[in-house]
């Protein structure tokens, strides 16, 4: 497939100023919060495009949430080609073995568009109680429905996995397979990689995996309502729609997450829709200014990275005076930095299920440490080993993955990035009387980020 690239451009050729957008890429990288990519399009032109060491704007990274404006568009597309439309009521795909013997009224009630706006009338989000069971679709038919679909707006990754399933049903392909030939090729988008469950389904609200381009491809897509070099990829009335405010959501709890949701797409302030996935990773239109904001990165803190683009790079899309602000040529995020670690003495410690996934530490004579975790995503988990030593960041063989590590007393200190998530870990592993402690904390997670274990 040719790889399509998107034009590159001076700022001020699309009348914006180099300086205003350095200031901005100044201000991200003093917000405190951790980016690692980032790319501005305007008038669909690649204007700033920056990454923070050791992380790639060509590296696949989890994009989490940003899946479901994905599933969303896979939705649009099958509602054209006539194979659903957003009331056909949900029970209707599905048959005895999936549906619960009795369907309440309220099940009965559900719709595709109850799906795509998050109101299907469950009181929280439904995902928890799927992941842990191996057929998702039959226990989401299966939950208790408190209120009335359309009368409530709860944010429910469950309904994008239903509606993944919906698609596979009608279509026999998984998401992934069914946007490839309507969707990625045409965008010239290539390695795209979409989680699954152990249905065989793509999970739909999650799990989808693309560089920084084509993040930001998928956003002029959708601000283009669906019109790429000439053909109509997606119909324009159903970005329109999904980008709409279709229901209210002004009881959550951030300023742009109040703003009304559409079909899988958010609203946010100044007139911009979004689609976005936890601990940072942003697709923001800005209409208004024919732009496209996309940013990968690590932060608990999703709304400062808005607020620092509406403090900084709005003003530069509204042609408003910017003073230049010094910024740094090389965008890093270092390895800490300490003295040698002393020798270990070669051991092999093991551990139970911990927040980190680490299953193992090898501590060796030479100073340096092997840790080997535990990836459960996969259908049958597996481990993977990294060797952590001082110095610059040393890149795993054949995986994307980074480490450093330092001496802290009689601590052996190593750091993991794992370079296609938002994810890192350090770990603080100690010797005492034959066993290792290990202090460990994450930068982000939907967990702890901070716990301590021992060794078998």
């Amino acid at each position: 497939m040719l790889v399509v690239t998107l034009p590159r451009s001076a700022p001020e050729d699309q009348g914006l100023s180099s300086a205003a957008i350095d200031a901005f890429v100044a201000a991200l990288d003093a917000s405190g919060q951790e980016i690692q990519t980032v790319m501005l399009l305007r008038h669909g032109h690649v204007v700033l495009e920056r990454e923070w060491a050791p992380y790639r704007l060509a590296d696949p990274h989890l994009l989490f949430s940003v899946s479901k404006s994905f599933t969303a568009t896979a939705v649009g597309l099958a509602v054209e080609a006539g194979l659903l439309a957003v009331d056909d009521k949900v029970v209707s795909f599905f048959g005895p073995a999936e549906l619960p013997e009795t369907i309440s009224a309220n099940l009965a009630a559900m719709t595709v568009e109850h799906l795509l706006t998050m109101t299907t009338g469950h009181d929280e989000d439904t995902v928890g109680r799927l992941t842990h069971d191996r057929r998702m679709v039959k226990v989401f038919l299966g939950l208790e429905v408190e209120r009335e679909p359309g009368s409530w707006f709860v944010y429910n990754s469950g309904a994008s996995y239903l509606l993944s399933a919906i698609i596979q049903r009608l279509t026999g392909e998984t998401l992934l397979d069914y946007l490839k030939p309507r969707l990625f090729e045409p965008l010239g988008i290539t390695g795209a990689t979409w989680g699954a469950s152990s249905e065989g389904i793509s999970f739909g609200g999650w799990g989808l995996s693309l560089d920084t381009e084509s993040m930001a491809k998928f956003g002029q897509l959708v601000l283009q309502r669906g019109l790429w070099n000439g053909e109509q990829l997606v119909p324009a009335e159903w970005f329109e729609a999904a980008t709409a405010k279709q229901v209210d959501n002004s009881h959550s709890d951030n300023p742009d997450w109040q703003q009304g949701y559409g079909y899988q797409f958010w609203r946010g302030r100044n007139n911009t829709y979004r689609a976005d996935g936890a601990f940072g990773q942003f697709v923001v239109a800005f209409p208004d200014h024919d732009a496209v904001l996309i940013t990968t990165g690590a932060t608990e803190d999703m709304q400062a990275v808005l607020d620092t683009a509406w403090a900084n790079l709005l003003p530069a899309l509204e042609g408003k005076e910017v003073a230049p602000v010094p910024h740094p040529e090389l965008l890093e995020l270092a390895p800490p930095s300490g003295p040698a670690p002393q020798a270990g003495d070669g051991q092999t410690y093991t551990f139970t299920p911990n927040p980190g996934f680490l299953r193992s530490v090898r501590w060796d004579a030479d100073g340096a440490a092997v840790l080997t975790f535990l990836v459960t995503e996969l259908s049958e988990p597996e481990t993977t080993a990294f060797t952590c030593a001082p110095g610059a960041w040393l890149h795993a063989e054949g995986e994307p993955v980074v480490t450093s590590a330092y001496g802290d007393g009689d601590a052996f200190v190593a750091t993991v990035r794992w370079l296609d998530t938002p994810f890192s870990g350090q770990f603080r592993c100690r010797v005492d009387n034959g066993r290792m402690t290990v202090d460990g904390k994450l930068n982000v997670s939907f967990g702890p980020t901070e716990f301590s274990i021992a060794s078998e």
